[in-house]
């Protein structure tokens, strides 16, 4: 079973990702570690961005900086769209090698996708399921705080260009209400994975 997992900045997926792993015994892919990979010397994109950014962006030992390369596209939006276009595919491309390869071998009964564009990318059509992690707004604010260091305007200013609570309610079928404590937020899953023994989820065929 692939189970994606969505959400707006500071709602825990991290903290869920963590429960899922180490509780669950579940296989994590996250798409923005894949990204990372996908840039690495010898990788997908790795001499497409060299080409359409120049080696300026290299450090030393030949790796790309993305803080330099994030300073570049985040003032600039063409430039963005173009990096987008580059490594978005790249990872899509991965993530479905990862997923055939955990197929493969068998030994973890559910893969789980994490990406905060999950419904932007279309990733939620390789899954069986998709999870909106919701947060009420102000312990999310509190979070960023604690966590980065934002400060309140900067993380709503974050959320307002992300999707809104009711349309991540609306595009997922599973909302998960992080907003308390780990235990509460382990309690919803484990009467999640209980509600898919069911022919719902697996035709009767457990």
């Amino acid at each position: 079973m692939i189970i994606g997992i969505t959400g707006g900045v500071g709602c825990g997926k991290s903290t869920v990702l963590h429960i899922l792993a180490e509780k669950f015994g579940c296989a994590l892919i996250e798409t923005d570690k894949a990204g990372h990979q996908v840039m690495e010397p010898g990788q997908e994109a790795y001499q497409r961005i060299l080409l359409e950014f120049g080696r300026d962006i290299m450090l030393p030992d030949g790796r790309i900086d993305r803080k330099k390369l994030g300073d570049i596209v985040f003032r600039d939006r063409e430039k963005l769209e173009k990096l987008n276009q580059i490594v978005h595919p790249a990872v899509k491309k991965l993530v479905k090698e990862m997923i055939l390869d955990l197929q493969n071998k068998k030994q973890k009964p559910v893969i789980v996708i994490e990406s905060a564009l999950l419904l932007e990318e279309h990733y939620d059509e390789l899954c069986d399921d998709v999870w909106y992690i919701y947060t009420e707004d102000s312990v999310r604010i509190q979070r960023l705080a604690g966590s980065r260091g934002y400060t309140e305007e900067k993380t709503r200013n974050i959320m307002k260009n992300q999707k809104s609570d009711e349309e991540f309610r609306r595009l997922c079928k599973t909302v998960i209400d992080n907003s308390g404590s780990e235990e509460d937020t382990c309690k919803q899953i484990q009467q999640i994975f209980g509600s898919y023994d069911s022919e719902e989820y697996y035709g009767g065929n457990k």
